[in-house]
């Protein structure tokens, strides 16, 4: 069985083009985020919706199965404070420290506002910025986790 680091490494070397190479770093994805995510990604569905402010994350339990929900509900409030912070080490973890938008996001947390909120089936992180540059990152860093994410994600709600 492979570690985490191992998975990573991996996930770092794979080339950036052909089909069968991006299904299986999505793949790999999957297996490090259940490692880090508490909940079913198998039974949830993240969306990432872009805007002019910076954009909003939603993440829902496809079957509004109330463990599941908790589950989701305590994952982004932990992750929204950690964000807030500039600790954006879950995602770098994940999709790899040279993640698209990443680099940007640490080095400009301090001129993000970014907020928790729940919603029925799960609930939402919402990044805001009047920074051109950390607008197009969040933008940027969006595009790459729906790419990694593939099935398990979409662009609008």
């Amino acid at each position: 069985m492979r570690t985490t680091r191992s998975i990573l490494f991996a996930l770092l070397a794979l080339p950036a083009c052909g089909s069968h190479d991006l299904q299986q770093r999505q793949a790999e994805v999957a297996e490090i985020g259940s490692e880090v995510m508490p909940f079913d990604l198998e039974r949830s569905t993240h969306v990432f919706e872009k805007a002019d402010f910076g954009g909003v994350q939603v993440v829902s339990s496809d079957d509004a199965d109330p463990e599941q929900v908790l589950l989701i509900r305590r994952h982004l409030a932990e992750e929204a404070e950690r964000f807030a912070r500039g600790d954006f080490h879950d995602p770098a973890m994940i999709h790899g420290d040279d993640m698209a938008g990443l680099h940007e996001l640490v080095a400009g947390h301090d001129r993000l506002s970014i907020t928790y909120r729940e919603l029925e089936a799960g609930g939402e992180i919402r990044y805001e910025s009047h920074d051109p540059t950390l607008v197009a990152a969040i933008h940027t860093w969006f595009e790459a986790q729906l790419q990694d994410h593939g099935a398990h994600a979409r662009s609008h709600r």
